[in-house]
């Protein structure tokens, strides 16, 4: 019996399914945001709604929590107001909306929920009000009385000129013959009208709008005793043609009639599916240099890549979209879907210049601007739209273009405009060479790169790659942004100009007479070998002026001692390749020595035990370089270090001496200069 109580639960879950809970089932989006209404409108009384209405327009939303707070639709400010929830009504002398409409046919539920046009319109076909009124169950989704003065005179023309038959018609395509309610209405699904079973299309959008055509649902589920009327703000028609149909008739497509047709795209854009098309105008094309539309209509891949980029995974109607939203493209990129007004956005600009044609397997809109993917771009297009402007010049100065324009696969390491605040380099050979070696051999992507790793550069050098913590580096050099990913080049932007290695730590040393005393200590310490030698070090490197800082005498004894200036000099020496670019906060760096520098970088000067960094960064085959202008002192060398010990060594004493001789007298009263010993020697 027990068992069976515990498994009850269980046996329930199962038998509602995974939509359903002991409470009921699941809302739906637009039945949460109805829910959010009523919690927003209940100090006024029961069954009252929160509603948002732009400022200026009849357009009104029930509000979720966002748009509440932000006090925004699509940019333009709304107010509040405060009507009776969909079903219920007023009674006089009492608070909110206590009663609910009653009951009454289709026919009359019409005028009820304010679309007396659509009353009217049925009052004019001899068939369609009998229908209403009697038995049955239907949906309709009726046009507001806006909706149908929207209408063009040409159109409104044709359906009351031949009432028994166009208005009928597009009457019966509004309706369902069974009940639908809102909970029902599934995203992406179809409905069979009552016009030669013509399908419906139904989007029901995460939040909480719901379209039938494009058409936004105003207000849902007025219950009826023969169906359910829903108030829709368009009035919707047959659709008979697919994206690729629609392609093929308009005159404005005839570009992307042609490159849909070369990127072999078609038996896409004329499957099932729900897509919705960001459709280029011939205008859109015209607008991009020819070059650069040549060169994409006649690669394969970039223009597969481009029309990839216009198509969405879904459906969206622009009813649907009253703030920003992020939508992925087939091409794997994502787009900032907006509005402003009445305008929809695509990455913040108005380019979309006709809405919501809809095809029976998604929907269109009209665009007269290309939107070009990284992907199908040269490393010079790349380079336009990043901070990288200087750089680029001087590639192209120094005659590389070719290098940036053409099919070559290689990636870019491309310094930041700021790097050359001061200036930038006179165009000469080793600069063009110094620029070869910012041009990596293969197409890169920073996801992949590891450390160690090294890299074969156009200028004959290999750059090696350290992956820290919090940046990743390519020697001396970090990446700063998002690498960009072209037709055949990757962009990467660094944070300074790359210096690859020239030569080993000893022969950096060597090679700057400020560390001619350094090198001469080396030597004599006999450490020449391990800085010749393959390996990965970080050096902080005494400058002359270091040395000639320490007294005489102590200069003398530390030079004349080679046990302890090696021991001095390896302190000097970390274990591993520490660029500026990875040192945080702080960085406990391991010294051959055995000992740890502590390492630390703050507003882009870097110290090492506290000791300022005169420069940063020398590269070295085996390691890096930091010049510095004092001497280290390993922890046991330090005074304090020292004093520290002696306490320790006192403490000890102290103990002993005490467990020794725990029962005495005179242990009792040496306590206290032992006490006394061990305070002088901690301060």
């Amino acid at each position: 019996m027990a068992l069976l109580v515990q498994l009850l639960p269980l046996a329930l879950a199962l038998a509602l399914g995974p939509a359903a809970t002991l409470e009921g089932p699941a809302k739906s989006p637009y039945q949460l945001v109805l829910q959010h209404s009523r919690l927003r409108g209940r100090q006024h009384g029961p069954n009252v709604c929160a509603v948002q209405k732009v400022i200026g327009t009849n357009k009104k939303y029930f509000t979720n929590c966002k748009q509440w707070y932000q006090r925004k639709i699509c940019g333009k400010s709304t107010v509040i107001s405060y009507e009776c929830c969909p079903g219920y009504e007023k009674v006089p002398g009492e608070k909110g909306c206590p009663a609910a409409l009653p009951l009454s046919n289709l026919y009359e539920t019409l005028g009820v929920v304010g679309s007396t046009t659509t009353q009217l319109y049925t009052d004019r076909t001899e068939k369609l009000r009998p229908e209403m009124e009697g038995p049955g169950s239907f949906t309709i989704f009726a046009p507001s009385n806006d909706a149908w003065s929207s209408l063009s005179a040409e159109v409104l023309d044709s359906l009351v000129s031949n009432v028994n038959i166009e208005l009928l018609n597009a009457l019966r395509y509004h309706m369902v013959d069974r009940r639908v309610l809102t909970d029902e209405l599934k995203h992406g699904m179809s409905l069979t009208s009552m016009y030669q079973n013509s399908d419906i299309q139904i989007h029901h959008y995460p939040n909480g709008i719901v379209t039938v055509n494009c058409a936004r649902l105003l207000k849902a589920d007025h219950h009826a005793t023969n169906g359910v009327v829903h108030l829709i703000d368009k009035v919707i028609s047959t659709v008979s043609n697919n994206i690729q149909q629609i392609i093929e008739i308009e005159d404005t497509f005839e570009t992307l009639r042609a490159a849909v047709a070369a990127s072999g795209l078609n038996t896409l854009l004329e499957s099932d599916g729900q897509f919705t098309l960001l459709a280029p105008t011939n205008e859109a094309f015209e607008k991009i240099p020819a070059e650069t539309l040549n060169r994409i209509l006649g690669d394969p891949e970039a223009l597969k890549d481009l029309l990839n980029n216009h198509i969405l995974k879904s459906a969206m109607c622009a009813e649907a979209i009253v703030a920003g939203m992020s939508m992925e493209t087939l091409e794997g990129t994502t787009l900032e879907v907006g509005c402003s007004g009445d305008m929809l956005t695509i990455n913040g600009k108005a380019i979309i210049s006709n809405k919501d044609t809809l095809a029976t397997n998604g929907v269109i809109h009209y665009i007269d601007e290309l939107l070009i993917p990284d992907s199908a771009k040269t490393l010079f297009e790349l380079a336009a739209e990043s901070d990288v402007s200087t750089a680029i010049d001087l590639f192209r100065q120094a005659g590389l273009s070719t290098h940036l324009s053409g099919n070559e696969q290689l990636t870019l390491l491309a310094p930041l405009n700021s790097v050359f605040k001061d200036g930038t380099p006179t165009i000469d050979a080793p600069t063009k060479n110094l620029l070869l070696n910012h041009m990596v051999k293969t197409q890169l992507a920073s996801k992949y790169l590891y450390h160690g790793q090294t890299l074969d550069t156009l200028g004959g050098k290999k750059l090696r790659v350290f992956v820290y913590r919090n940046s990743l580096c390519i020697e001396n050099s970090c990446i700063a942004a998002h690498d960009k990913k072209g037709r055949y080049g990757t962009l990467f932007t660094m944070d300074r100009v790359l210096t690859p290695p020239m030569g080993t730590v000893m022969d950096v040393l060597k090679g700057d007479h400020r560390f001619s005393m350094l090198v001469a200590a080396i030597q004599s310490a006999g450490l020449t070998e391990t800085l010749n030698r393959e390996g990965v070090y970080t050096v902080f490197a005494p400058t002359n002026e270091a040395f000639q800082a320490m007294p005489p005498g102590e200069l003398n004894k530390l030079l004349g001692n080679a046990k302890e200036l090696a021991n001095i000099l390896k302190y000097h020496i970390g274990d591993e390749i520490l660029v500026s670019g990875g040192i945080g906060p702080l960085v406990r760096l391991k010294s051959l020595q055995g000992d740890k520098l502590e390492v630390s970088s703050k507003n882009n000067e870097v110290c090492v035990n506290k000791e300022p960094v005169a420069e940063n960064d020398i590269m070295a085959t085996n390691g890096v370089v930091y010049a510095i202008t004092s001497v280290l002192q390993p922890p046991a060398n330090r005074p304090q270090e020292r004093g520290d010990e002696l306490a320790d060594s006192a403490l000890e004493i102290f103990k002993q001496a005490s467990a020794f001789s725990k029962s005495s007298q005179r242990s009792v009263r040496l306590a206290p200069v032992y006490q006394r010993l061990l305070e002088r020697l901690k301060h």
